[in-house]
Formats: C-alpha cells, sequence, structure tokens
C-alpha cells in the first residue's frame, strides 16, 4: 500500500481519538489490511472498510460519519473534537479519590471487586482518554526506580571483600606498632551500567508515544549514563530536553525539538545516523539500548538487520519495546520487525502501564544474550 494511504489513514485514526472513539494502532493495522482488499477508488469500500474496523461502540457511528465526511469527503462541517493536551501528572492522593468517586459511582460494580485503577494498569495507552492519561502521568513516572547495573572495575572497601586493602592495613598498623592487628578488605562495587533509549515518534505510533516519552523522562531522572534519542523520519538527541523535573514540560520540549513527530518512518535510515555518529563515539559500548517502535519500516527492512546487527555487536544487550505486542493476536509480520528480531536480546510490549512495569523489572536485572 502506498505510503500515503497509510500516512492518511493513521491521520485520520488521530483525527477519530480528538473525537472520543478509541482507535488503537491495532485497529489502524486493520485498518489498512482491509483497505489492502477493497477498490480505494469506490467511496463505499472505503467507508464500510474504515468504519467496520475502526468503530467498536454504537454510540461512536455518528461521530465517526461526521469525521468521515469532514475528512475524505471535505464537508463543511468538521467532527467534534477535544483539544489536544499534554498529561499534567496528578498526586496519588488526587489518584486515589478519583478512584474512590469511580468505586462509588460504579455500585455494584465495586460489590464485586471492580478497580479504576486496575483498569487503569490494564487498559491500552492507544485507548485511553485525555482524562485518564492525566490520572497515570506520575503513575509512568513512578515506574523507572532501578537501572541495569555492572560490577565496577574499581576497588572500594568493603567487610565482605575478598582482596587487601593494604593502604588501609597499613595506615591502621601505625597505631599499634607496626603490627597489622585488623586486616581491612576491598572488592568490586556495582554501578550503573549505560542505557541508551531510541523511541519511534511516527505517525504509526502517535497513540503511545507521549506516555512512552514520560517513561524516559523517569529514566533520564535515575542519572547519569542514561541517553535518550527520538527518530521518525530521522533522528533527533532528547536528552537534554529530559533532565528537568517537570514530566509536563519535558514532554513539550521534546515534542517542540522533534521536527517529524508523527510523520513517517525511516528505522533503518535512523540506525544508520546513530551508528555512524554515536556508535562510533563508544556510547553503546557495554550499554543496554532499548528500541521502542513497532517495527514499520517504509524503505528497505534489510537495512534494520544491517544496523541492528551493528548495534548489538556493541551493546551488552538489546531490548525491543513494540506496543502491538500487547494484542493477542499480534505477530511480527511487519518487515522491519523480522529484520530486527535475530538481533533483540528480548522483545516485549509497552502498550500499558502493567507492561512498562515488566520493562522496568527487565531492565533493572538483565543479563547479557537473552533469547528474544
Amino acid at each position: 500500500m502506498a505510503e500515503a494511504v497509510v500516512r492518511h489513514v493513521v491521520t485520520f485514526g488521530r483525527v477519530l481519538r480528538h473525537a472520543g472513539l478509541e482507535v488503537g494502532p491495532s485497529r489502524i493495522s486493520d485498518a489498512l489490511n482491509g483497505l489492502d482488499r477493497v477498490e480505494l477508488e469506490r467511496q463505499d469500500d472505503v467507508y464500510w472498510t474504515l468504519r467496520q474496523t475502526l468503530v467498536s461502540r454504537g454510540e461512536d457511528l455518528d461521530a465517526f460519519d461526521r469525521a468521515f465526511r469532514a475528512w475524505f469527503l471535505r464537508a463543511p462541517f468538521a467532527p467534534a473534537t477535544r483539544p489536544l493536551e499534554i498529561p499534567q501528572p496528578q498526586s496519588r492522593r488526587e489518584l486515589r479519590r478519583g478512584a474512590d468517586s469511580d468505586r462509588t459511582e460504579g455500585g455494584d460494580e465495586a460489590a464485586l471487586g471492580w478497580s479504576p485503577e486496575e483498569l487503569l494498569r490494564t487498559k491500552d495507552f492507544g485507548e485511553m482518554s485525555r482524562e485518564e492519561l492525566q490520572r497515570v502521568a506520575e503513575l509512568i513516572g513512578e515506574l523507572a526506580t532501578e537501572r541495569p547495573r555492572r560490577r565496577s572495575r574499581r576497588q572500594r572497601p568493603h567487610q565482605r571483600g575478598r582482596r587487601l586493602d593494604m593502604r588501609r592495613l597499613v595506615r591502621a598498623s601505625l597505631a599499634t606498632g607496626g603490627d597489622p592487628l585488623e586486616r581491612a578488605f576491598r572488592r568490586r562495587v556495582e554501578v550503573p551500567r549505560k542505557l541508551v533509549v531510541l523511541c519511534d515518534v511516527s505517525g504509526s505510533m502517535e497513540a503511545y508515544s507521549r506516555a512512552l516519552v514520560l517513561f524516559l523522562h523517569a529514566l533520564a531522572r535515575t542519572g547519569r549514563g542514561v541517553e535518550a534519542f527520538a527518530f521518525g523520519t530521522r533522528l533527533t538527541r532528547l536528552t537534554p530536553d529530559l533532565g528537568g523535573r517537570d514530566p509536563a514540560r519535558a514532554l513539550e520540549a521534546a515534542a517542540h525539538r522533534v521536527a517529524d513527530w508523527s510523520g513517517g518512518t525511516r528505522i533503518g535510515a535512523s540506525l544508520k545516523a546513530f551508528n555512524d555518529e554515536w556508535g562510533r563515539r563508544a556510547l553503546t559500548r557495554g550499554a543496554v539500548v532499548v528500541v521502542v517502535s513497532d517495527g514499520w519500516e517504509r524503505e528497505d527492512a534489510a537495512a534494520v538487520g544491517r544496523e541492528m546487527a551493528r548495534l548489538q555487536r556493541q551493546a551488552y544487550a538489546v531490548v525491543w519495546v513494540n506496543p502491538l505486542k500487547g494484542h493477542p493476536d499480534y505477530q511480527p509480520l511487519a518487515g522491519g520487525m523480522r529484520a530486527a528480531l535475530p538481533y533483540v536480546d528480548r522483545f516485549l510490549s509497552g502498550h500499558n502501564l502493567a507492561s512498562l512495569e515488566e520493562l522496568s523489572e527487565v531492565l533493572a536485572r538483565i543479563e547479557r544474550r537473552h533469547a528474544a
């Protein structure tokens, strides 16, 4: 399918989300697969294909019809929309108060153990409303608390060390006439390992990009040695924009810096740009590299495989996070994803809070060369 058609449908999905419909990447993928099997010149075929794949509730049919007429037929009236705002974090007290209020209004559902917090934890980011994203913004920021670790070459004083600390031993013996009565030991300690994150912010990832950039902001606040990049049609370094304490401002700064946010996808070219410039600076040597992307490569998928091979040779471990993997029927059929998988040590989803919790646990305990 032509890239122009894909971009058109992805943007139409964004229009529907602004109108209040729950349209995630899995529905966009279904719509594109459906359009492959109909005549695009026939308006009725396009309408019914998009309606069957993008609408899940009967109450959304009117909003879909208005959006379709406004977007495809250029009708003189626009669909009802809601403003696109950057999620503002809430405190745990506010989140709990909102959850209690929802539980009170739920009545019988509360008696059966229904929990709004648990629903938000397992709900797909692409299907969340603006209000729900606001409620989970702080929870996303609290997930990244631990970093991958490595043993330092430097040794520090330690009671359970195996090597004698000769300097401390001699210094302590001065008080006893040169007799080393107390032995001092050293051992190598663990320090945070370098962490490099490359996040896809193209149009096909638009439903997840903002939530994942909030997660990047939390990772960047864990200390030195974290580098973040965004890519769509080009590579952009985000590390300077993620250093502040306010996640909303960090997200706004990142979106402002990335010129191709919600644009096309050139995974292979972006990975090549990273390897050519930053890989040669030894940034990835010994680092855990996390690639966040759905694997939709618009150009040469073989280039993705070549650059992933270069990346894996330098990195300690490579983790690929694909939000589409959270769909129960997902299969890695996209060309870029198939080309990348042989060089991936961990293949995870990142479509909701629960999957980001799993990602945090993997990063905290990752070892070299896990099987994908």
